[in-house]
Parts: structure tokens; C-alpha cells; sequence
């Protein structure tokens, strides 16, 4: 019978034979040392230095991978000195490694989409497996891919070369021909495991998590305080960039895989969030961020002096919105730019912008900000909002203070700063500000809040301060951020609320993958393909409707678009 010996690795007493490595001793007793030249994957070389341990009574770390444990040994795999050179060694290897992990653009999205495998899919022709992985992460694709700002084009190596790929375009191509081909993409959902969620707040968080929560097995039921599901996706973005119906189809989807829909329903008013609890094995809050900020101007009290989001919701609820012929829109991100074009189309005559730095640092997407000036609106640039006058309590003018630029801010943008006695003023009948939302917290009293107001939550388990309440998206920390930021959210929450079911522990860390800088230096010899037009409707063809902009890629545009993708990412990373 082999011999076996007993030591100690981390305050644990481990029994294992006579002859066999500290490394392998550690695994059979499953404790965790990292290495590269001794994993499964690969030849044993023993020469990474990843997998030094430390050994009491001996100077020097130890290689665990080839040293062989004795008898009464204590061995200290986490200490100060063995994660030092750890990560010394671990720069030494990362030093001569030219390639990227994952691509930039995979990196840069928020819910960890695999940009580079659905572009190469579309490229191939090979729709449904695009889909079907882009739906990994992303349960709304026909509509992120039409409202994203697209944080994984910035990333895009192409545009090195010539122009980033069209990977938001891409994502809703392939969900719009998964339409077109059928009834939509639906995953396999597991066995039911007679666990309950209910999940309050329908828009891109709370469908992203119901998605998620139902593949996994577990029952859904959605409550939201709105006619229909979709949150800020329906009533925050113009028909004209997101059309309705393309929603309605996506969360049809989502309702066919058994989530249970309950429109209509305000917590505190129909329902309390103690009885959803009561009657819930765990509860998400993902209610979102529906209060527009105010700018603490003198005159903001006047009629006709609306929020973004709450004009933007009107118009979609259909209910009368009169807002004359002038308006003047504060802010310069991308609800500013809806709020604006919105304004067009409901026949504005004279439509402002008013914004207090230049158009270079606009937050708003370039092409938004270039399809509004083709559509008649003016920017004053460099203005800011001094005071809102007003004529029988009704707004009628603002006085603007112009503005310069001075030194940078915490942000790292110019802060602008007042040019003492010059201001200008603006007739009008009608001004919105669209500087900002804030969370509406009645009836979630007993959650703790930040500083802010928002709901806090655990940014690596997402659990509030009520025990089995988990809470992602807009309402949550930070604040209001781009929907593919709420949906990347959700999936991490649903695997924290899965595994609390389930009686374990789930903590989000971010993964290390290899970020590789280039530059256009790299690519000078690479030949420039110009990106594929997206087909659009002519301004004249657009100012007066609310119809679609884009008309989508026809096969051909997709495949040819598809095929610039640079492939900056390691196949291998998924093995």
C-alpha cells in the first residue's frame, strides 16, 4: 500500500501519497495555486513561476509544480511575498505577448458581448448562430442594436485603418433576420426549480434579468407601473430611432419563455414591496431612473418648462404634448438630442440647443448630433441657461450666459466658466431640460440609499440591505447609464440571485485578459475597405414622421461589412 504523508497548506492538515508534488497534493484536496506551464492545456515545462509557494522554515519560494511535499510541511500559497512575485512573474510572461485575449471590442461593451464571433458569423452568412450568440448577453438585440451608443466601435481596431466596424448595425441585423425567418430566437430553458423571483421594473434590467432567471429555471414575474414593458427603451426613445413594435416583439419573447408580464402596477399604491417579498423567494429592483434633474435656474417653476425623459414619455403615451413653434432644449447628450428632434417633428419651427461647452464635447453620438443640424436645429454652443422668463406664468424667453472654456475638470473636459456681462436671449414657448434623470424611490423605504438617493447595492453580488433583494441598472450606486450597461448588469445579478437560491456565494470579478496597445503604425499596410453605408431616410423625408431613420443592411451589405472585422481576438480564449 503507498505511503502517505500529512502537511499543512494554508491551516489545512492534507493527507496525500509519499512522492507526489505540492501542486498536485493541493488539487486533489481542492485548494487553488494558479499556473500556466502545469495546466491541463498545455506541454509541463515548469518555468512560469506563476505557482511559488511559500514554505515556513525555508528562504526561498518554491516552484509547488516540482517540488515534492514532505512530511509536516506548512505551505503558504497567498501570501504578501508568494502574490509579489506571482505578479512579477506574470509580467515577465505578459511582456513578450503581442496578441489580444479577447478584442477591444468585446472588452468595451458593457454586458461582455462576443463582438468579434457574431460579426464573423454575419460575415460567413451564418444567422442563426449569431443570434444565438449574441442572445447570450444580450436579450434585446433588435433594439440595443438600433439605440446603443456603441462604447465597442470606439474600441474597434479598424478604425486604425479606415472606419470602425458596424457592430451595433450588425446586432440588430441578425435579430431583425431571426424575425424575418420566424418567430425570433428563444434559448432552452432549464427544469423548473420551484424557486420564485419577482422582479419590479420592465425595462432593459429588469427583462434582461427575467431573460437570464428563466433560462436558468427559476419563475419570473415582472411588475412595472407603466401601460407596457420596456422601461426608457419605449418610453424614453423616439419611435423614429426605435420603433415600438420591434420591442413589443422582443419582450413577446421573453414572456414566451414563462415570464409572467404585470403592467399597470405602482409599488406603494397597488402593491406593497413587503408583500412581493412575502410572496417571492428572492426580489430584483430594476425600477430605473424616470425623475428628470432639474438646473436650479430661476424661472424653472414656469409652465412649459418640461424634463426630457417626461416630454419624450408623453409624446410616446400619444397624450397632448403643445409645445408652439420655438423651443429651446438644455443639455447635450443623446436624450437632449431625441428631445430635440422629437420637437421637429412635432412641428417646431425654431428648435434650440443650448449647451455650455463646444460641440467637441458633446456626450451625444456624432451622428446624432449631425442628422439633428440636418433636420433644422440650431446649437448655441458655449451658453448656458442664466434665467427662464416667464409672461402670465407661462415661460417665454431664457436669458443665456455665455460661456468659455477654462482648465480641465475632475472629468477631464474643459470646465466652463462665464464670460462676465455677455448674455443673450431666446424667445420662446417651450423649454426642456435634459440634463439628467434621478430614481423616484416611494415605496422602497427600507432599502439604504447612497449619498445620491440611489438604491445601494453590492457592485459584486448586487444585494441591497435587505436580506434576498438584489438591485441592478439605472436605480442602483452611479446612477443612469446606457441601456447595454443596465442589461450587462442584470445577467450579473440573476447569477448572484441564482446561487442564493441555490444556498451558495457569488461575487463578480472582472476577468484578466491581455490588452494590447496599438496604434495606426501597426496596421499601415492593411487595405482601407470603407465601411458600408447604412441605408437612411433623407432629412426632408423625415422631418414631419416618426418613421424609422434606418432601413437595415440588405444580406450582402451585412456579409461585406462583416468581413472588414480585423480579428484582434485569440481563438483559443474559450478553451
Amino acid at each position: 500500500m503507498p505511503e502517505k504523508i500529512r502537511f499543512i497548506i494554508d491551516g489545512k492538515e492534507i493527507e496525500t501519497e509519499k512522492g507526489t508534488t505540492i501542486l498536485n497534493a493541493a488539487r486533489e484536496n481542492g485548494i487553488y495555486i494558479p499556473t500556466f506551464c502545469y495546466d491541463d492545456c498545455v506541454d509541463v515545462y515548469g518555468a512560469c513561476g506563476i505557482c511559488v509557494v511559500e514554505a515556513e522554515g525555508v528562504p526561498k519560494l518554491l516552484r509547488s509544480c516540482a517540488t515534492i511535499a514532505s512530511d509536516g510541511m506548512k505551505i503558504n500559497t497567498r501570501s504578501d511575498r508568494v502574490i509579489r512575485s506571482r505578479k512579477i512573474a506574470l509580467e515577465l510572461i505578459m511582456s513578450n505577448h503581442t496578441g489580444d485575449c479577447k478584442a477591444p471590442c468585446s472588452l468595451a461593451c458593457p454586458a461582455g458581448t462576443d463582438c468579434q464571433g457574431y460579426v464573423g458569423l454575419i460575415a460567413d452568412g451564418q444567422y442563426d448562430e449569431a443570434i444565438k450568440l449574441i442572445k447570450e448577453r444580450i436579450p434585446l438585440p433588435a433594439s440595443i442594436g438600433r439605440v446603443c451608443p456603441h462604447p465597442c466601435e470606439k474600441k474597434c481596431r479598424r478604425g486604425l485603418v479606415d472606419e470602425p466596424v458596424a457592430i451595433a448595425f450588425m446586432k440588430s441585423f441578425a435579430a431583425d433576420k431571426a424575425f424575418a425567418n420566424g418567430d425570433g430566437y428563444i434559448p432552452e430553458t432549464k427544469a423548473d426549480t420551484g424557486k420564485n423571483v419577482s422582479i419590479i421594473g420592465g425595462g432593459p434590467a429588469g427583462l434582461s434579468a427575467a431573460y437570464f432567471l428563466r433560462e436558468m429555471g427559476h419563475g419570473v414575474t415582472v411588475y412595472d407601473m407603466m401601460p407596457k414593458m420596456g422601461g426608457m427603451l419605449r418610453y424614453g426613445i423616439p419611435q423614429y430611432r426605435l420603433p415600438k413594435e420591434i420591442l413589443d416583439k422582443e419582450t413577446s419573447l421573453i414572456e414566451k419563455m414563462g415570464a409572467v408580464f404585470k403592467n399597470g402596477i405602482k409599488i406603494g399604491k397597488d402593491i406593497t414591496f413587503d408583500e412581493i417579498r412575502s410572496n417571492s423567494d428572492a426580489v430584483l429592483v430594476a425600477i430605473g431612473a424616470w425623475k428628470s434633474s432639474g438646473m436650479r435656474v430661476p424661472g424653472e417653476e414656469l409652465d412649459g418648462i418640461l424634463g426630457g425623459i417626461d416630454f419624450l414619455r408623453e409624446v410616446v403615451l400619444k397624450n397632448a404634448t403643445s409645445i408652439g413653434k420655438r423651443v429651446a432644449v438644455c443639455g447635450g447628450g443623446n436624450t437632449a438630442m431625441d428631445a430635440c428632434r422629437t420637437a421637429v417633428r412635432l412641428g417646431a419651427e425654431e428648435v434650440y440647443v443650448v449647451y455650455r461647452r463646444t460641440r467637441g464635447e458633446m456626450p451625444a453620438d456624432d451622428v446624432e448630433i449631425t442628422e439633428a443640424e440636418e433636420e433644422g436645429v440650431t446649437f448655441k454652443f458655449l451658453t448656458n441657461p442664466d434665467e427662464f422668463i416667464g409672461e402670465n406664468g407661462h415661460v417665454k424667453a431664457v436669458k443665456l450666459q455665455k460661456m468659455k472654456l477654462g482648465e480641465p475638470d475632475a472629468s477631464g473636459r474643459r470646465a466652463p466658466v462665464p464670460i462676465e456681462g455677455e448674455f443673450e436671449t431666446l424667445d420662446v414657448d417651450t423649454v426642456i431640460m435634459a440634463i439628467g434623470q434621478k430614481i423616484s424611490a416611494e415605496g422602497f423605504e427600507s432599502l439604504e440609499k447612497t449619498k445620491r438617493g440611489n438604491i445601494l447595492a453590492d457592485e459584486a453580488g448586487f444585494f441591497t440591505s435587505v436580506d434576498g433583494v438584489f438591485g441592478a441598472g439605472d436605480a442602483t450606486n452611479k446612477g443612469a447609464d446606457i441601456a447595454v450597461s443596465a442589461i450587462g448588469e442584470a445577467r450579473k445579478a440573476a447569477l448572484s440571485i441564482d446561487a442564493y437560491l441555490s444556498g451558495r456565494k457569488y461575487a463578480y470579478k472582472k476577468p484578466f485578459y491581455s490588452e494590447i496597445e496599438k496604434t495606426a503604425e501597426d496596421f499601415k499596410g492593411k487595405e482601407k475597405v470603407p465601411r458600408v453605408k447604412m441605408p437612411t431616410l433623407s432629412p426632408d423625408e423625415r422631418r414631419s414622421n416618426f418613421n424609422e431613420i434606418v432601413k437595415g443592411y440588405s444580406d450582402e451589405d451585412a456579409q461585406r461589412e462583416g468581413s472588414r472585422c480585423l480579428e484582434c481576438g485569440c481563438r483559443d480564449v474559450f478553451e
